[in-house]
């Protein structure tokens, strides 16, 4: 079975699990790159960093990581990454929670006007 992958503004990401109760992802940020400040109604989320150097804005706090870092994202947090380095920034994604679709995401802010 084939599952998701798909390439976004920012970069890509690749479902490397989907389950009931949970989903991984690999998400690859390009240089220079970041994700929509965004929050979730139904999932919470775990990133470790497996490449790259970024920040991650949680709740309006920056967080510099790295390799090896790994970052908790509670249910209903505000959170985005950003890549600040020159390659790609690669983390894994382990989503917790009822519902993994796309359509849990609300956007706060957007780089690429998908805001609102």
């Amino acid at each position: 079975m084939q599952l998701e992958r798909d390439v976004r503004p920012w970069g890509s990401y690749e479902v490397l699990l989907d389950a009931p109760d949970h989903k991984v992802k690999q998400i690859v940020v390009t240089a220079g790159s970041r994700l929509s400040y965004q929050v979730h109604a139904r999932r919470a989320e775990h990133w470790f960093i497996v490449r790259g150097t970024g920040v991650v804005t949680l709740n309006d706090t920056p967080i510099v990581v790295e390799p090896g870092s790994a970052v908790d994202i509670a249910l209903g947090a505000s959170h985005r990454i950003e890549n600040t380095g020159y390659d790609d920034l690669v983390f894994i994604e382990v989503q917790r929670g009822d519902y993994f679709g796309e359509d849990d995401i609300i956007r706060l802010e957007d780089d690429f006007g998908r805001a609102g």
